[in-house]
């Protein structure tokens, strides 16, 4: 169902509390009916006057992050032809973003979003949104990550439901059989970024809002570096679930860099897309 037939679904109880009133039909923002062109927009996040009346704001519900995305003009039309390219196989589905903490799903989403018409939301803010905390990482602390965790499966039940939106899940979200029940409704993109990237991408930013690489003391990026690797181990199986991987080492590659933190969030999308296509475009052949 869409997120309209949604809003008179009943709310259920969430994990250790009632689920506040008015989530989901407070929180969801419009989204187009099937058969209604997404219209094409400049892609400049954190300065659009549109988003003031976004439905997300007015029910106190913050969207996640405020970063600006530029590129150029030559990326904002790949971006626009691949979506184009892309919207009549995917019926509307929703999009779920997984991969590890710091690998850009949010940003990346966010553009996904805006050039395929649908909306976005990050489910690590619908948790914190729904339980009255304002981060993971005070969550973490409050109650633990079981905690966090049954909340986060509540929060992609919902999600589940609706139709044209775009999902940057939690890092850990694939870790639960349950998780990948509700995401395979949809389409699933793994941004797979290597381990050194991240832990320079996170070592540059600080460990305080990563509840789960904020313990030990020491040189950021070392212990960044080792908690990452433990972590990924224990995830990458997971991770290889989704329907399409988007490897930055890959994108690097074929753009001559070394570095894939130099990759722009536009190029990831467009790769995004491109996965996303493939994917979509075999299983149609394969139906047919």
């Amino acid at each position: 169902m869409d997120a309209r037939t949604c809003l008179g679904a009943t709310p259920r109880a969430w994990a250790g509390h009632q689920k506040p009133r008015g989530f989901p039909p407070a929180t969801v923002p419009a989204v187009r009916l099937a058969g209604e062109k997404p219209a094409w927009r400049p892609l400049v996040w954190g300065s659009d006057s549109r988003r003031s009346t976004d439905p997300i704001r007015g029910a106190g519900l913050k969207s996640a992050g405020t970063e600006k995305v530029h590129y150029s003009a030559d990326e904002a039309l790949v971006l626009k032809q691949k979506a184009e390219d892309v919207l009549p196989y995917l019926n509307d589905r929703c999009v779920y973003l997984v991969g590890m903490m710091g690998s850009g799903k949010t940003t990346v989403g966010k553009i996904i979003a805006e050039v395929l018409g649908y909306s976005f939301f990050d489910s690590d803010k619908l948790v914190e949104q729904a339980v009255g905390i304002p981060s993971v990482a005070e969550i973490f602390q409050v109650h633990s990550e079981a905690f966090f965790r049954d909340n986060e499966s509540e929060v992609l039940r919902d999600l589940s439901s609706m139709h044209r939106l775009i999902v940057a899940t939690g890092g850990g979200a694939v870790i639960r059989p349950i998780n990948w029940n509700y995401m395979k409704k949809g389409l699933t993109i793994w941004l797979d970024v290597p381990l050194d990237a991240l832990a320079r991408r996170i070592a540059a930013v600080g460990t305080a809002s990563r509840p789960l690489l904020h313990q030990e003391s020491g040189d950021p990026y070392t212990k960044a570096y080792a908690k990452l690797t433990n972590l990924f181990e224990k995830r990458m199986d997971s991770y290889a679930n989704a329907d399409a991987r988007v490897s930055l080492e890959d994108i690097a590659f074929k753009q001559g860099h070394n570095d894939v933190n130099v990759l722009t969030p536009s190029l990831i999308a467009i790769e995004a897309l491109l996965k996303m296509e493939s994917f979509l475009t075999q299983k149609a052949m394969v139906r047919n």
